[in-house]
């Protein structure tokens, strides 16, 4: 198999995916900004007899994507998971606007670029993309104006691709989860309790057993 690139990919669900992905075969890509849990990812496949590097982009910064991509060797790659994120929560007006471009520029901008960017840099492109939106890309929820208003654009991106290289060799694959328990919500009083959620590799495990088979998986979270 070849090349599965996922943003996001050292820590929580990311990790998951990458270690799960692996044993299916797959060389890791991680992609993220910070050094050490990507580091320890990759570390941790490697001694499971996998293969994985990682490279520090952040996945907002267009220059970046464009000089990390043709580090890549971009025809090798068969899966492109979008799985960083961000959420900030909690009444609208108590938002502020550097959060309202975070969200955007993390969950939307992101992902919209790294796509085309691979699809421009491969002649004939046969990879699958899997959007990890959320169930917030389904339904509004409260106090999640910001982060909801994101996931809906992600999922319409998806489902528009999906439409528009439906005779092509591209899958786009959304996938939409609940909370899980994993360090995302340490800084925030939103949710009462996490452990009541589906844990990251219970997650990757749904996911990855379910992607080649369909463009749409939906996981709530509860259990």
């Amino acid at each position: 198999m070849g090349t599965a690139v996922i943003t996001g990919g050292g820590t929580g669900l990311g990790k998951e995916l990458a270690k799960q992905l692996s044993a299916k075969g797959y060389d890791i890509l991680l992609v993220g900004r910070r050094e050490q849990p990507l580091k320890e990812t990759v570390q941790s496949i490697l001694a499971s007899g996998g293969q994985a590097s990682y490279v520090i982009m952040n996945v907002r910064s267009r220059s970046e994507i464009e000089h990390t991509l043709s580090t890549w060797g971009a025809q090798d790659i068969e899966l492109l998971v979008h799985n960083a994120g961000v959420g900030y929560f909690g009444p609208l007006e108590s938002s502020t606007d550097e959060e309202l471009v975070a969200t955007f520029e993390t969950n939307v901008f992101g992902p919209i670029r790294l796509t085309k960017a691979l699809i421009e840099a491969v002649p004939h492109p046969r990879f699958t993309v899997i959007n990890v939106i959320s169930t917030a890309g389904l339904r509004g929820k409260k106090n999640e104006s910001l982060y909801a208003a994101s996931k809906f654009a992600l999922r319409g991106f998806g489902e528009s691709l999906q439409k528009e290289y439906e005779e092509s060799p591209i899958r786009i694959v959304n996938a939409f989860m609940g909370g899980m328990n994993t360090p995302f919500w340490d800084n925030s009083d939103h949710v009462e309790d996490a452990r009541r959620f589906r844990s990251p590799s219970e997650v990757a495990e749904m996911i990855v057993s379910q992607y080649t088979e369909t463009e749409e998986i939906i996981i709530e979270s509860k259990k």
